[in-house]
């Protein structure tokens, strides 16, 4: 990965002063040299002076906050960006709500073959039901339609959509009136994406980027594969970034590597490793992660995709050929499988050398004590969504439902990972939950089970630093000289520190302790707006009338 964003224009010198600059090199900084698109100096006030006559340019922050830009290290661009611009489920109410919403934009879109949407969620409607066929087929009036539940993990489809799937009444996870998963639902969205037109998926990817620029994300993980994506929609993502202004895209391709050939053709894909969402189970709302032991309101254990020795394969090959690895496991089954397949390739290969690959695990939400400490000795990053807690956590919560209050408690234990030296890095799963880097930071610090909960400094570093650590950079995501000059300008009420346990909070306001201030992320308090997002010293975005 290089340190770029394209289209390359002339790089100028710039001083920033007169803010608040958020950078461990100086706590009390409030001005900042930009050159040649890297941190060159952070300081005070006073020292800015010297600056000020050899710089092209000179910004006056007017009291605004600049931190380093953040990085969501889990999105799906493509999706994010149809969510973005068609039929979006997120809000509705009801289940009678949504089909009237799906009635709404098959009328309003007459000329797309396929109908897409995104994120009804059953669970939140009174009905507590998602809607049968025959419901989608007069609502969608006779039209294909493809409607993924929220975590994308099953859909719901309209009968004209399954006729584009000969056979697909044969696939594992057809069911003739309940939503599809596994491979039936590998099918039928794979016909839908295929509809897609080469200027409808462009519109798409330039949605989800400016989104992500607008809201001081400096840089994304793009999670795909063949079960999520394809090729061509995967290569021209990373096309588009490279040759447009906006955010990094860091590129990761989830399919099974065996060999140096395998990882060879990832290489050339343009992916960073054969990661991200490489499926060992699935998801708790679909009834689809793999647990041990059955789910509370369903007769049954979920579902696995793979065993500990596909995972102990497939991180030997990477591995071996200097690729870094990576699975998507949410159930506490999956997770151990993860653990022991991963100690196996260890085994085999060296425990130093499965630590240097850095290899990493999506969601990690069902972790036991043991798996934690397995995450801490191989060296995994735990690549998380504080979002998912949010919205489906608490006593009333998906969570519950799925698999009861006791166990729901246990999951996305942030403290205990951090506790255990595993490094996180913080995103959003975009579609599934939205791109909010500051909510996603409220959602660490204040955590629906209060002993998960982590400070909202280590939060802060889990979504900006840690992104940049699970690609194997640590000299990026602060505000330090030499780093790349990624970085997000606010305007925001006054810092605070906040932290889990009182006694430390008070301790880091006091002036020796010289921990930098952090925006109020109390539930309530308006979180800060972004004004100017810049990646490698480039303006990306710009908020209108600032």
């Amino acid at each position: 990965m290089t340190d770029s964003t394209a289209p390359q224009a002339e790089h100028r010198t710039v001083l920033l002063r007169g803010g608040e600059v958020h950078s461990p090199a100086d706590p009390f900084a409030t001005a900042m040299v930009v050159e040649r698109g890297h941190i060159a100096w952070v300081g005070s006030e006073g020292a800015a002076d010297a600056f000020a006559a050899g710089v092209d340019d000179v910004i006056d922050l007017e009291g605004a906050l600049v931190t380093p830009a953040f990085t969501d290290a889990h999105v799906h661009t493509t999706a994010t960006g149809l969510a973005l611009t068609g039929l979006d489920l997120s809000g509705a109410r009801t289940l009678v709500e949504a089909l009237g919403l799906v009635r709404e934009h098959s009328a309003a879109q007459a000329a797309d073959k396929v109908l897409l949407g995104h994120g009804w969620d059953a669970t939140r409607w009174p009905e507590q039901r998602p809607p049968s066929r025959d419901e989608l087929d007069r609502a969608a009036g006779g039209r294909p339609l493809y409607l993924p539940r929220i975590d994308v993990h099953s859909a719901v489809v309209t009968t004209a959509l399954l006729d584009f799937v000969p056979g697909v009444s044969d696939l594992a996870g057809y069911h003739p009136d309940a939503p599809l998963t596994a491979a039936a639902h590998h099918a039928v969205r794979a016909a839908a994406h295929a509809a897609i037109t080469p200027a409808q998926r462009a519109a798409a990817q330039r949605a989800a980027l400016a989104r992500a620029a607008s809201l001081g994300i400096g840089t994304v993980h793009e999670c795909a594969g063949p079960d999520i994506s394809d090729e061509d929609d995967f290569t021209f993502l990373l096309e588009l970034a490279g040759a447009e202004p906006g955010p990094r895209v860091v590129g990761y391709w989830a399919e099974q590597v065996a060999n140096a050939k395998d990882a060879q053709r990832i290489r050339e894909l343009g992916a960073v490793g054969a990661a991200g969402d490489l499926f060992v189970d699935g998801s708790l709302g679909s009834h689809t992660a793999h647990l041990y032991a059955p789910y509370a309101d369903a007769p049954h254990t979920g579902a696995a995709h793979l065993d500990s020795a596909a995972v102990a394969a497939h991180v030997a090959a990477c591995t071996e050929a200097g690729l870094q690895a990576g699975f998507h496991a949410i159930g506490d089954a999956a997770l151990t499988a993860v653990t022991e397949g991963i100690r196996a390739a260890a085994d085999t290969l060296g425990l130093a050398r499965v630590r240097a690959a850095r290899h990493r695990v999506e969601h990690a939400e069902m972790l036991t004590p043991e798996t934690i400490a397995a995450f801490a000795e191989f060296g995994l990053t735990a690549s998380v969504q504080p979002a998912f807690d949010a919205a489906w956590g608490g006593s009333e919560g998906m969570y519950a439902q799925r698999l009861g209050a006791e166990r729901a408690r246990t999951l996305n234990p942030y403290a205990a990972l951090l506790r255990a030296g595993v490094p996180l890095a913080f995103g959003s799963d975009s579609p599934v939950t939205p791109l909010d880097p500051w909510g996603t930071l409220r959602a660490a610090a204040f955590h629906r089970t209060p002993e998960h909960r982590i400070s909202a400094r280590a939060a802060f570093t889990a979504h900006t630093r840690g992104g940049w650590r699970a690609v194997g950079r640590d000299d990026a995501g602060v505000l330090v000289p030499g780093a790349p000059a990624d970085y997000a300008v606010w305007r925001t009420e006054e810092l605070v520190v906040q932290a889990p346990d009182d006694r430390v909070a008070r301790w880091s306001t006091d002036p020796r302790s010289g921990t930098p201030g952090l925006p109020d992320l109390t539930p309530g308090a308006e979180l800060p707006r972004c004004l100017r997002t810049v990646v490698f010293g480039q303006t990306v975005y710009e908020r209108p009338n600032e």
